[in-house]
């Protein structure tokens, strides 16, 4: 259609509606009276028709402008719509009664003609708003490109508000096949035209039955068990999986549900419940000076964040990569809008004397310790930088804590350390081991604490990355054998669950260790990316199998042997008990590490690593 013909349509569309609605009772009216034509004189009751037929025309078309019949976009109608519509037309049709019945008092229109006039013209006028309706959606429908075939998981209110949405939006490139959901009364019923054809466990059967292509899962508020139990079935179909998001949350924005819809995480995968910071965990952080090493890494970065969310007096970044302290720094000034008092540092802490002058005239409460070199292959081949960054760096921060008050100084820590046979293992385990033993030697102003854990999903370095990067160029991703497992958190848990244990600490020197759950298959995660992305593994996206790299174990520790473990009032945080170690040995082994380190002597430097970590099994030089 042209746009000067639609332009001219959409400036007169009242009066445009208001004749075809007159066109309409006008036909419907003298179609009743030609009906009744073989039992009525023309001649006796023509001027009484025409008299009347005007009459009915206009309460129909009086009663339909007061009640704003033409007021409503009919291509998005709804069932409400089409209700106003039938009450407005039953107005008119008592109000053309009553009129007559005192007009017309002489001649009498037939009662054949009321009732017959009244169901013609109601009916007509409501069919023709509906055929309307469903000739625009049609019609936008057959300009788009083809849809997805869709399978919606649950039949509640989210799915109602989606389906109504969906046909308020046609343009939504979604085909909602069919429905399921685990509530047996709705089991052969349908929502708003869709059936209902089984349960979550039906998933699989629907898919092939049906041809779906993609599931929706339209239930916001499922606990987290249910919602992990549904996507792993989800996930043995080769479909594409989407979720909706809060219908509360969604109101709050002002967005409509349709442009919501995400695909689901690979975190969700895990079923891990969301942690809830405790009171504890926010007292030790609101209103102090915080400092972050590491700022703005990808644990480091989070830390900044639900550290901020807290309200500090003051939070410090501190990173030597100025790209990713200043993506951090500039996230944080959009989101607190410059109210956030904050400083950020680019600096090493490698470098004592920096490290002291930072110290010195910010005056931390508080810090958290999360620089460091962490990528296990690239440490292999340069053990003495992991050995310098990791080992000195956290040196140099814990005596600049303990120098000047700290309050609490908490270290990053991960599972490698335990029985390490990594470079970035052995290192993490010697940092360990230097908070634990300053913490024996301190007058103890300074609380000092670890905190271990193992993988996060996401960050920097770490497998998904990776995988989604394979996944984008098309293939193949690369596991290093089909056997190994890794412990998994997100990093938004993690972070939590590290301010927790901050808070907890109490007695310097403790490691504590975070519950990671259930060890995740790094083949099961690549197989779960490949299928949530719409692809069959193997087929579409091939799987290959590299080896182990160099220092990397098929399963990972949390604990080592003698260290023990004693629960705390988090059930997901555990205490690993202090060894007990010869401070002063260690300290004079710790100064022969760093010159060895700085003389970039490997050999000599792993000979070392090993005398100051006995749990150390490292065969590749």
């Amino acid at each position: 259609m042209p746009k000067y013909i639609s332009r001219i349509i959409s400036k007169f569309r009242r009066v445009i509606l208001f004749l075809i609605d007159a066109v309409i009772v006008c036909g419907a009216y003298l179609f009743t009276w030609m009906l009744i034509s073989g039992r009525v004189s023309w001649k006796d009751y023509f001027s009484l028709m025409v008299a009347s037929c005007f009459l009915f025309v206009s309460c129909y078309s009086t009663v339909y402008y007061a009640t704003g019949m033409y007021d409503s976009l009919w291509r998005y109608a709804e069932i409400v719509e089409f209700f106003r519509c039938a009450a407005s037309s039953a107005i008119a049709v008592i109000a053309f009664v009553m009129i007559t019945l005192m007009i017309f008092d002489e001649r009498r229109i037939p009662i054949s003609v009321y009732a017959l006039s009244a169901a013609f013209a109601s009916s007509l006028t409501l069919y023709t708003r509906l055929t309307y309706r469903m000739y625009r959606n049609t019609k936008i429908n057959s300009l788009g490109k083809k849809r997805s075939r869709v399978l919606l998981v649950g039949a509640g209110d989210a799915a109602s508000t989606l389906l109504h949405e969906l046909n308020k939006n046609p343009r939504q490139e979604m085909n909602v096949i069919c429905a399921v959901d685990d509530d047996k009364n709705k089991q052969g019923r349908s929502i708003i035209g869709v059936e209902i054809l089984g349960t979550s466990e039906d998933i699989p059967n629907l898919v092939n039955q049906c041809q779906i292509d993609t599931i929706l899962i339209a239930i916001p508020t499922l606990d987290t068990e249910s919602r992990k139990r549904i996507i792993d079935i989800c996930a043995s179909t080769t479909c594409k999986i989407k979720t909706l998001p809060d219908i509360v949350k969604l109101i709050t924005d002002g967005e409509d549900l349709a442009s919501r819809i995400t695909d689901i995480k690979v975190e969700d995968l895990l079923g891990r419940e969301p942690v809830i910071l405790a009171d504890e965990a926010t007292k030790f952080i609101k209103d102090k000076v915080v400092l972050v090493t590491g700022g703005g890494g990808s644990i480091g970065s989070e830390l900044c964040r639900q550290i901020a969310n807290i309200g500090p007096k003051q939070l410090i970044i501190v990173d030597i990569y100025e790209n990713s302290a200043y993506a951090i720094q500039q996230e944080l000034i959009r989101k607190y809008n410059g109210q956030l008092n904050m400083e950020v540092r680019i600096a090493s802490v490698r470098d004592t004397k920096k490290m002291d002058a930072l110290f010195h005239e910010l005056k931390p409460n508080v810090v958290f310790h999360a620089a460091a070199h962490k990528h296990v292959p690239l440490m292999e081949d340069a053990p003495e930088e992991a050995v310098k960054n990791n080992v000195f760096g956290t040196y140099n921060c814990a005596l600049c804590a303990e120098k000047y008050g700290v309050e609490k100084f908490v270290l990053i820590s991960t599972d490698k350390a335990v029985n390490p046979t990594n470079v970035m293992g052995a290192t993490k385990r010697i940092c360990e081991m230097i908070v634990q033993n300053i913490a024996q030697s301190s007058d103890g102003t300074t609380t000092f604490v670890a905190v271990r854990f193992g993988n996060v999903l996401g960050s920097n370095g770490s497998v998904l990355p990776l995988f989604k990067e394979q996944l984008a160029e098309g293939g193949p991703i690369t596991v290093t054998h089909p056997d190994i497992v890794r412990y998994f958190m997100t990093i938004p848990e993690a972070v939590s669950l590290v301010l927790e244990a901050g808070a907890m600490g109490e007695k310097s020197g403790e490691i504590f260790v975070l519950d990671m759950g259930a060890p995740v298959k790094i083949l099961t995660l690549a197989e779960n990316i490949i299928k949530m992305s719409g692809f069959i593994p193997y087929r579409d996206i091939d799987i290959v199998f590299t080896g182990l790299r160099p220092g990397e174990k098929m399963y990972e520790e949390l604990l080592q042997d003698e260290e023990g473990v004693r629960k705390t009032a988090n059930s997901k945080i555990f205490i690993g008990s202090p060894l007990k170690m010869d401070a002063d040995r260690f300290f004079t082994d710790l100064l022969e590490l760093k010159a060895i380190a700085y003389e970039n002597d490997r050999e000599r430097l792993m000979m070392k690593m090993r005398e100051l970590v006995p749990t150390f099994k490292h065969e590749i030089l």
